[in-house]
């Protein structure tokens, strides 16, 4: 079930399709989910797997672009090795509801409104029967997990861990000072929402060009997902979601010291969808105020942390795995 490199139940690639069709479909048609309405009645499809057992909950906060729906391997694998897992589709991407006329592009009103959802479903999910809680982001994600932790001291977790979270943007060298006041102009310029700069709708990159994994096996499933579930397609962001994106993530560099918890921060040597330097940065600024805190970099992985080759897959879900046992044994 699981290779030498790892004391953990992690689903393989010659076993992927086998168990997607088997285990990992039957306990996703397990699953509890429904709608929550947000502050603003947005709604926000949120789903759970659950075990009367378990004793240790993991809420995964998802990347721009993603749903619950694609993450159903991931959810197993948390899952075999003893925790409840909850998650949700943000506003305006996945099953959730959109925000806009167009239903391709990435908007949000403001980064804040992703947190607030995330604190409202941690409300919901009444997390206090668990020994444990631990908070799990990825990408967009981790900068909406880690903005969550910052400006909730209250919040229940044990510990965080982040796989390469967006604490910056990979864009050109010359338009990073101006980037900010641009996408602010572009927003106010127009009263329709654009698409920021080089984007537009959904677009299924051939696997050689793909820069999120390189698992052909595991790619090929979530574009063939996204073909079956036509809804949960969403193309390129619109200027005010770069904007406000890249507002987040400077604030995640500001506010360090207000993140206390153990923080693992996996990072993709060849990432080229965040800034990488941003989360060297991000790490080496916490460790002054945060003394349980580190970054794993994971040699030549792309984007997709958790939907890598099972060479870069099996590390990082071990480093991950590692970091809540660490804290739950405590």
């Amino acid at each position: 079930m699981s290779t030498s490199q790892t004391p953990y139940l992690l689903t393989q690639e010659n076993q992927f399709l086998t168990r997607m069709q088997n285990e990992v479909a039957e306990l996703w048609q397990k699953r509890n989910d429904g709608f929550y309405r947000a502050f603003d009645k947005t709604k926000i499809y949120w789903c759970s797997l659950t075990h009367p057992d378990h004793t240790k909950a993991i809420i995964m906060v998802n990347g721009r672009i993603e749903s619950t729906w694609k993450y159903q391997e991931l959810f197993f694998d948390l899952y075999q090795n003893g925790y409840d897992i909850y998650s949700f589709d943000h506003r305006g991407q996945g099953r959730s509801q959109r925000l806009i006329d167009n239903p391709e592009m990435g908007y949000v009103g403001e980064f804040n409104d992703y947190i607030s959802d995330l604190a409202a479903l941690i409300e919901l999910f009444d997390l206090e029967k668990y020994q444990h809680r631990f908070l799990l982001g990825h990408s967009m994600g981790g900068a909406i997990a880690t903005r969550y932790v910052q400006m909730n001291p209250q919040h229940p977790f044990h510990a965080l861990a982040l796989t390469a979270p967006m604490f910056g943007v990979n864009i050109p060298w010359q338009l990073r000072p101006i980037a900010i006041p641009l996408t602010q102009i572009l927003t106010a310029t127009s009263v329709i929402p654009k698409y920021a700069p080089g984007f537009t709708g959904y677009y299924p990159k051939p696997f050689e060009i793909n820069p999120l994994t390189h698992s052909q096996v595991r790619y090929q499933w979530f574009r063939d997902l996204y073909e079956l579930h036509p809804e949960l397609k969403l193309g390129g962001p619109s200027t005010r979601w770069v904007w406000q994106g890249l507002m987040a993530a400077k604030q995640c560099l500001q506010l360090t010291r207000q993140i206390k918890l153990p923080t693992l921060v996996v990072q993709a040597e060849a990432d080229t969808i965040v800034d990488n330097k941003a989360q060297t940065r991000f790490i080496t600024k916490l460790a002054k105020t945060n003394p349980n805190c580190r970054i794993q970099l994971i040699n030549g992985a792309k984007h997709e942390l958790m939907f890598e080759s099972d060479e870069y897959r099996n590390p990082v879900l071990t480093s991950i795995l590692d970091h809540f046992q660490q804290v739950g044994t405590k």
